[in-house]
């Protein structure tokens, strides 16, 4: 008898414990596939609009294509710095007018993302604006700018 309850006991245990496994599975899926489809700011601000939604696809038919430009521009840049950084001798002349170019296209980058900014925000209500707000400030934190740095995006 007591075999019979430790069996069933383990056997609970262990369905238990299969359960809390594919829960947790399931919910970091679901929660990946939502971070890997983000593409802007607006996109963590669940509350928008149909025709809000609209609106940002239109601005982002414009915007998304600059910065993906921006950021491949960047790219290039950074890996002919790294040729000639080191080549033997190294000019000095060359890395700084790469380096000087690499600079160009990232303050670029900051204006694009301003801009888009102040064009999101005017489509919100002052309550998604207080979101879109804590947001930004949250993205801008790491000292890039947000889901649109360059920083783990392969466009």
């Amino acid at each position: 008898m007591k075999t019979g309850c430790f069996l069933l006991g383990a056997a609970t245990a262990f369905a238990v414990t299969v359960a809390a496994a594919a829960a947790t599975r399931s919910q970091r899926k679901r929660l990946q596939g939502k971070a890997t489809n983000i593409r802007g700011y607006l996109d963590l601000i669940p509350d928008l609009t149909e025709e809000q939604r609209a609106k940002v696809q239109e601005i982002r038919k414009v915007f998304l294509p600059k910065v993906a430009e921006l950021r491949q521009n960047m790219r290039s840049k950074r890996a002919e710095l790294a040729e000639q950084l080191f080549e033997a001798p190294a000019d000095r002349l060359k890395i700084r007018a790469v380096s000087d170019q690499i600079v160009q296209y990232q303050s670029e980058l900051e204006r694009e993302v301003i801009e888009h900014i102040l064009q999101e925000k005017e489509i919100l209500s002052d309550s998604q604006r207080k979101k879109f707000y804590d947001i930004i400030v949250g993205q801008f934190a790491s000292g890039g700018v947000g889901v649109h740095d360059l920083r783990g995006r392969k466009d």
